[in-house]
């Protein structure tokens, strides 16, 4: 089960597709962040879901916002997958321990050995202020991420 609004975010460290770390607490007192857990690089739907992302860039990386996008491919993965796609925002490896920040999200499908789609607006006090959590095969609606950051 997801974590709920209301709920601190879990704090984590990842490699983006560049190998450089990241961590959520660094946008803590800066920037809003729109949390975007991914199955897999490379398929249909999430390709889709993250090159709309991309061609809506200004509203998701800006001065008050940071998108960070997370799935359970290797950092390598991710650099060809960012590369192939024009995909210049954060993609984050939740390789190893295999699916630990999507654990700690709550989204995490033990049976797949991936995160099903789950997005969180986390505020820059780190809480989460909009949550939303899809089937594997179901896209989401990025107005929604949109609406969700305008009441912030």
């Amino acid at each position: 089960m997801a974590i709920e609004v209301g709920t601190e975010a879990p704090d984590f460290e990842l490699r983006n597709q560049h190998g450089e770390t990241v961590r959520i607490s660094d946008f803590r007192g800066e920037k809003n962040v729109v949390l975007l857990f991914y199955p897999f690089a490379f398929s249909g739907v999430c390709t889709g879901e993250l090159c709309a992302l991309r061609d809506e860039l200004p509203k998701f990386v800006n001065d008050d916002v940071q998108l960070l996008a997370v799935s359970v491919d290797s950092f390598f993965s991710q650099r060809v997958f960012a590369e192939r796609e024009g995909l210049t925002y954060p993609l984050l490896a939740d390789f190893w321990p295999h699916g630990a920040v999507a654990s700690a999200y709550g989204v995490f499908d033990e049976a797949k050995g991936c995160a099903v789609r789950g997005t969180f607006v986390i505020d820059k006090a780190g809480v989460v202020r909009w949550t939303i959590v899809n089937a594997i095969p179901d896209a989401r609606d990025l107005t929604q991420y949109t609406k969700a950051l305008d009441t912030l």
